[in-house]
């Protein structure tokens, strides 16, 4: 038997050793050597040979092993207790831990217990339940709570533009305290304000998750928003448009008048500057407006206007 020693009531085997590799062997050199021993130790070729039966049963185990890279790591680093312990996290973590192999006596050992025998090889990994965690996804998770950081919540708020446009704030209830949200002035759409701390409570002493309020902008029955510029449409009647003039442009500010030149087509798009949103977090910087004309023809004409459009026509045709 190629055995180095009992650990917890375990016997170990140095599966390396049993197959005559070193421990920084390939899977290749393990396979070779694997085949090698194996027609070796066959049954086959020892007949009524019971050493050479049990040898080919260790061969057969140390192969099954170290042919296994996820199997190989565990046993590199938990040695003879290496199976013993996967057991126990496919079981959850829960209860004793069952210590034993082989014709060995079993014994049971708590997740105290196991730490302390595996203190220092946890503390030269980077601690030892990380280190568990890693090779089993949790292993005494339940039996050590770790401290979670609470959810995150989304709360979604609608305003006005003109709301974005100067600012403003809203009023959340968070539970038995009130909580003043506030939105800055040229916050866009979609947007979200961050509030730490004011997410779902943490688990096991954990920090607390983070608010987000994302911000709904309405839709305006005027302006179109395009970034920090707003866009929008104005009626002008056709004596203006042909003649020049003004007419009044709304603004979130209030009303401008806009100089109308003479024979202006409809679509034509002015531009007026520093008439649009506020640049968020840039004071005293605003976005343009433009102004698209849209020419409106004259309704319901007498038989006087129409004798006149007539004449104009027949004045522009020749």
């Amino acid at each position: 038997m190629y055995n180095s020693g009992i650990i917890c009531g375990v016997e170990y085997k140095d599966y390396y050793k049993i197959l005559g590799v070193d421990k920084r062997a390939s899977e290749q050199e393990i396979k070779q050597a694997y085949r090698r021993l194996a027609r070796k130790y066959h049954p086959d070729v020892n007949p009524n040979n019971q050493a050479a039966q049990e040898r080919f049963k260790e061969i057969n185990e140390a192969y099954q092993v170290l042919s296994d890279p996820d199997k190989r790591r565990k046993y590199d680093t938990l040695g003879a207790n290496w199976q013993a312990y996967e057991q126990y996290q496919r079981a959850g973590g829960q209860g004793p831990f069952q210590w034993g192999g082989g014709g060995a006596q079993y014994r049971t050992v708590t997740p105290e217990e196991f730490e302390s025998i595996f203190g220092g090889l946890g503390d030269d990994l980077g601690g030892f339940s990380d280190f568990f965690r890693t090779f089993f996804g949790g292993g005494f998770e339940s039996a050590r709570p770790r401290a979670r950081r609470g959810q995150d919540i989304e709360q979604t708020i609608e305003i006005s533009l003109e709301e974005a446009y100067r600012g403003t704030r809203r009023i959340l209830q968070k539970g038995d305290r009130r909580l003043e949200i506030t939105i800055p002035a040229g916050v866009k759409h979609g947007s979200k304000i961050r509030y730490a701390g004011e997410g779902t409570p943490g688990a096991s002493g954990g920090v607390a998750g983070d608010l987000y309020v994302r911000v709904h902008i309405a839709p305006h029955s005027l302006f179109e928003r395009d970034g920090d510029d707003l866009r929008c449409e104005i009626p002008v009647d056709l004596y203006t448009a042909l003649l020049g003039g003004e007419v009044m442009v709304p603004t979130l500010k209030g009303q401008l008048a806009l100089k109308i030149p003479p024979e202006t087509q409809s679509g034509r798009t002015f531009r007026l500057a520093g008439q649009g949103m506020p640049k968020l977090n840039v004071p005293n910087t605003f976005g343009d407006l433009y102004v698209k004309v849209r020419v409106v023809l004259p309704e319901n004409l007498t038989p006087a206007e129409r004798a006149l459009f007539q004449q104009l026509a027949q004045m522009r045709r020749h």
